[in-house]
């Protein structure tokens, strides 16, 4: 079994935008580093970061 077998949440990202407009944090409307066409959930760097140490894997 490898290091990360136990560990089920999905960690991709969506592709960082080359400039404005950008999406909206969807938790706290500040602006992200997002496309604003990308299709999906959008965090801010602050909430993208407490929402892994919310959702984190403990060993």
């Amino acid at each position: 079994m490898a290091d990360n077998d136990y560990c089920l949440i999905e960690a991709s990202r969506p592709p960082e935008a080359d400039g404005p407009p950008y999406a909206e944090c969807v938790l706290c409307r500040e602006p992200t580093e997002y496309p604003e066409s990308y299709k999906g959930m959008t965090l801010c760097p602050v909430c993208e970061w407490r929402e892994a140490e919310r959702t984190s894997c403990s060993g």
